[in-house]
């Protein structure tokens, strides 16, 4: 059977961050897969539109149902129990690298406590199973490249640090209580939807700055190095994780394959049909030089591998960004 083609049974699962870039195409696809689909989110910087097509199941079928909560509010416990919730899928987080040096503080409150409300909220609710959504960031300067799943975590930024935190929350929950739990660690995801107002989307950063012909900036030499996986791909990720396989692991959900920030921007400025120009800026803090992950191990484990190449997804998120 090919990677992404397991069945999994129908559930009722909630979605935190369902407005979100990576949320809402999951939302979309459990929808698809006929699965009974609750988000939440508090629409601090997910996007409502984005939940256009699941919104009209919601008037239609039920299928799905928005509740626009923050995920440290006590009051998602009450969302786990009323909807009957099976499966979690844990997207919600503060992103931002650079605003997690900044105000780390607030990054620890929505990325360890909301990891913590949502944990207390699957335990007493019943939930089966948790699907975490963590980040490559958790290994910080890896000794060897491509990274494994158990490597050793060096957290480098604030927002590292939460996201590694949030996985030993996981741990100890599946210890304490015995649901299950995966991890999902992501590497750069890109696709249409992502936001270029952020740092953290540099395919939509360069898409959006080269169609508009706006000035283009890259920190450092251009020769970091990046694992771009596109959001479609990610989403069949968790959909498989959402079923029996996975339990108390963690994989790596990449493509094993380096590209650096200059190679990068040609391919954008390729595709878009504009200059090849980008101005130089100095690294930013808490950046990390080289990134590639081996996500072998998804394969065995899920079923689950990359199938959308580089080039193919720049294609397809310039296409949506045009209207195309």
């Amino acid at each position: 059977m090919p990677p992404g083609d397991v069945t999994i049974p129908v559930v009722r699962v909630l979605v935190t961050g369902a407005a979100g870039f990576i949320g809402s195409h999951l939302v979309d696809r459990l929808l698809a897969d006929g699965h009974q689909v609750i988000g939440v989110d508090n629409l601090s910087t997910g996007d409502p539109d984005n939940l256009t097509p699941a919104l009209a199941q919601a008037g239609e079928c039920g299928a799905f149902a928005l509740h626009q909560l923050d995920v440290t509010d006590p009051a998602l416990g009450d969302v786990v129990r009323e909807h009957r919730v099976e499966v979690v899928c844990h997207l919600a987080a503060q992103i931002s690298v650079q605003r997690s040096v900044t105000d780390p503080a607030n990054d620890a409150r929505v990325n360890v406590l909301g990891t913590v409300n949502l944990l207390e909220a699957a335990r007493r609710g019943g939930v089966r199973k948790v699907v975490f959504a963590s980040s490559v960031a958790v290994y910080g300067i890896p000794a060897a490249l491509p990274v494994v799943a158990d490597a050793s975590a060096a957290p480098r930024s604030p927002y590292a640090a939460s996201k590694r935190c949030g996985e030993v929350y996981l741990e100890a929950y599946r210890a304490l209580y015995g649901f299950d739990v995966t991890t999902l660690t992501l590497a750069n995801v890109y696709g249409p939807r992502q936001s270029a107002a952020g740092e953290s989307g540099v395919v939509a950063i360069f898409v959006d700055a080269l169609l508009g012909g706006k000035p283009t900036r890259i920190f450092g030499r251009g020769d970091q190095t990046r694992d771009y996986v596109y959001v479609e791909d990610v989403v069949d990720a968790f959909r498989l994780a959402c079923g029996d396989r996975g339990g108390g692991e963690r994989f790596n959900i990449g493509t094993g394959v380096a590209t650096s920030d200059r190679e990068l921007h040609s391919l954008v400025a390729e595709i878009t049909g504009a200059p090849d120009t980008p101005e130089y800026a100095p690294p930013r803090p808490g950046d990390l030089p080289a990134m590639v992950i081996d996500p072998a191990p998804a394969r065995t484990g899920l079923g689950w591998s990359p199938r959308t190449p580089l080039r193919e997804g720049i294609a397809a998120t310039v296409a949506w960004t045009t209207g195309g």
